[in-house]
This record gives structure tokens, C-alpha cells and sequence, in this order.
């Protein structure tokens, strides 16, 4: 008996893509203010998974007491330092927002500039007889800008406002993360092997190890580097040293290292004739500002080798694209982008051939089919 094919009804496969579209538009428009934050905190779980494990084997097998220790860890690694920052922004920043409101602004003497060698006299006559023949017009003219700068201020606190309730996401889904662990990591598994069987369980594999190498070779190494150059900072007197250690974190994410904001710490103390601590300072910024060399392969290898290129460009791009937060987010993505895309390209073998046995064999005729 012959099977007659029933034609497809059209209309009922475009309606029902339609409405899967529909669906899932809907879904992520609800879940939208929270992916940056489930981001971060899948990546900070993935990260501390084996810590995490370990406190749990320490407190007696209980996950509850591990889940707290590590949601307490991660309030000191975050939430206290942004608070001190901010502090720190707010404090010194107090008496210059009071003199641009009272409208009592004058030109500094810079008296300072008299102390720089050969060229210093020149400019400290210069910057006088530039005050002497208009610094009240200087003034008037820059005011106009002082409306401009509060509201570029005010934007990047908002900025810092949405960083700030990310970052309570963050640790909200992290505590989350932690203690039912095992279920989403199975879940996820089992979904990417509904979408590429055994290929995407080793994709989702492959993304937890480029996570973590990230995480332990990139974030690891500059909060190292940033905390001990900050205690440097702290101890031999440097004013701001909240402020500085938080550029120096930035720094070191960017991999440029702690020695922009150590080198000028260490200027400033021997040009304030500060020369013992200075001297104590050049030798801790030798040995931090070298740390990276040592602590980044060692936890680059413990997840995945990764170009440090691909790292540097995640970085820079995933702060433009994400803001704070994608100095952490975008490495991980192009890490894990990487890994994938290198271990699809891997499952071919490499050519044997020359490049001109490859174009010889393309300009043999072929003989036609009979």
C-alpha cells in the first residue's frame, strides 16, 4: 500500500515558530536585569567550586556552614572594598563639590613647581603671570564646565549604583549556586546534551575549565597584586591608598601590573623627602610588580592555557561593552568562545599536503560522469 505524504500546513509552522520567539523574547525581557548578575555569580561559583568543597569536608559535611563561609568570603572580596572606594571617593571629594558650590574657587599657587630641576622657575613665572593677568577670567570661563562635570558625576555614580546592585545579585545567586550546585551543573549538562549529545556535554566541560583558568590566572592574580601593593601603599604613608589600590586592581586586569600607581607612590615619597619608606616601597614594588609571573602561569595551567591576548581583549572590551562588571564577564566569554571554537576546529586532522600539491590537485580536470 503506497504512503501519501501529507502536505505540511505552513501556516501552522510559521505561527508556532512565531510564538517560540515570542516566548522566549518575553523571557529574557523579564530576566534581563538579572543575567549580568547570574553571569558573575556562575562564574565565581564555578571558580570556588573546589574551596567550596573543601570547607564543606572541613565543618563536619555540612553545606549550609560551607554555603556561609564562602558567601561571608565573598562579601569581604567585594562588597567591603567597593564601600571603602566609595568612601574614600565621598571623603575627598567633600570639600572640592563645597567650594564649587559656594562659587569660591581660586587657582592653586602650585609653589611646588619651584622645586622641579632646571625648567620649575620658568613654569611656576609662567603659571603666576598667567593668575596675574586673568585668573579671574580664567575662572569665569571655566565655570560654565562645572554643570557639565557634576552631571558627568552624577552618571557615574548611577553607574557604580547598578554596579553596586549587581554585585548584591551576584551574591544573592552565588549562595544560590552553591548550595544546590550539583542539580544546576546536572541540568545544564543534561540541556547541552539535548542540543549536541556528547558534544555538548564536552562543551559545557570545556566552558567550566575556561571559566575557572580566568578566573584563577586573570582575577586571582590581580587581587593578589593589588592587595599586597595596597598594604605597601598603606604602610609607608601614601595618602589614598583605598583609591590607589583599586586603580591597581583595574591595572593589574588590564595587564599592565601594579607599577603605573606603585612607580608614582614611590616618586612622591622621595620628592617629599620621605626617602626610607620610599626606599621600602621600591623594594615591595619589585617583588609584586614581579608576582604575576609566578602566580599567573601556575593558575592559568590549574584550568585551561588561554593566549593572554584573548584575556587582554576581554577585558578592555568586556569593560566598554558591560561596564565594572565585564572586567570579570568578558574575558569569560571570549575564553570560553575560544575553547570551544578551538576544540571544534581540533576534531579535524591537521592537512599533509603542501599548498602547491593543494592547488595542483584543484587544477587537475576531473572526467565527467557517465
Amino acid at each position: 500500500m503506497e504512503n501519501i505524504r501529507q502536505p505540511k500546513d505552513i501556516a501552522q509552522v510559521l505561527l508556532s515558530v512565531l510564538f517560540l520567539a515570542i516566548m522566549i523574547v518575553a523571557c529574557l525581557w523579564i530576566v534581563q536585569p538579572f543575567i549580568l548578575g547570574f553571569a558573575w555569580a556562575g562564574t565565581v561559583v564555578i571558580a570556588t567550586w573546589p574551596v567550596l568543597l573543601l570547607l564543606q569536608k572541613l565543618l563536619w559535611g555540612r553545606r549550609s556552614l560551607a554555603v556561609l563561609v564562602m558567601t561571608l568570603l565573598l562579601v569581604l572580596l567585594f562588597v567591603i572594598p567597593i564601600a571603602l572606594l566609595v568612601n574614600s571617593i565621598v571623603d575627598g571629594s567633600g570639600p572640592l563639590i563645597h567650594a564649587m558650590s559656594a562659587g569660591d574657587m581660586t587657582l592653586p599657587e602650585l609653589a611646588w613647581l619651584n622645586s622641579i630641576p632646571l625648567i620649575g622657575s620658568k613654569l611656576y613665572a609662567a603659571w603666576h603671570n598667567l593668575l596675574d593677568m586673568g585668573g579671574t577670567a580664567i575662572m569665569a570661563k571655566i565655570r560654565p564646565y562645572i554643570g557639565t562635570t557634576t552631571t558627568w558625576f552624577v552618571g557615574q555614580a548611577a553607574h557604580i549604583g547598578r554596579f553596586m546592585v549587581h554585585c548584591a545579585l551576584m551574591l544573592l545567586f552565588s549562595a544560590l549556586l552553591f548550595w544546590r550546585g550539583e542539580q544546576v551543573a546536572l541540568g545544564v549538562r543534561h540541556f547541552a546534551s539535548r542540543l549536541a549529545a556528547k558534544r555538548g556535554d564536552a562543551a559545557v566541560v570545556l566552558a567550566a575549565q575556561a571559566i575557572r583558568a580566568v578566573a584563577l590566572g586573570v582575577v586571582v592574580t590581580a587581587l593578589v597584586q593589588a592587595v599586597l601593593g595596597g598594604v605597601g601603599l598603606a604602610i609607608s604613608g601614601v595618602p589614598y591608598a583605598t583609591l590607589l589600590s583599586v586603580l591597581m586592581i583595574l591595572s593589574c586586569l588590564v595587564q599592565l601590573g601594579p607599577l603605573p600607581v606603585l612607580i608614582p607612590s614611590i616618586i612622591w615619597l622621595y620628592w617629599t623627602g620621605d626617602n626610607t619608606w620610599g626606599t621600602v616601597l621600591l623594594v615591595w614594588s619589585c617583588v609584586v610588580g614581579t608576582l604575576d609571573n609566578v602566580i599567573r602561569p601556575m593558575l592559568i595551567r590549574m584550568g585551561a592555557d588561554l593566549p593572554l591576548i584573548l584575556i587582554l581583549s576581554g577585558v578592555i572590551g568586556g569593560l566598554i561593552a558591560f561596564g565594572m562588571i565585564g572586567l570579570f564577564i568578558g574575558p569569560v566569554l571570549l575564553a570560553v568562545s575560544w575553547r570551544l571554537f578551538s576544540a571544534w576546529v581540533n576534531e579535524a586532522p591537521l592537512p599533509d599536503d603542501t599548498s602547491d600539491s593543494v592547488l595542483e590537485a584543484l587544477a587537475e580536470p576531473t572526467e565527467p560522469r557517465k
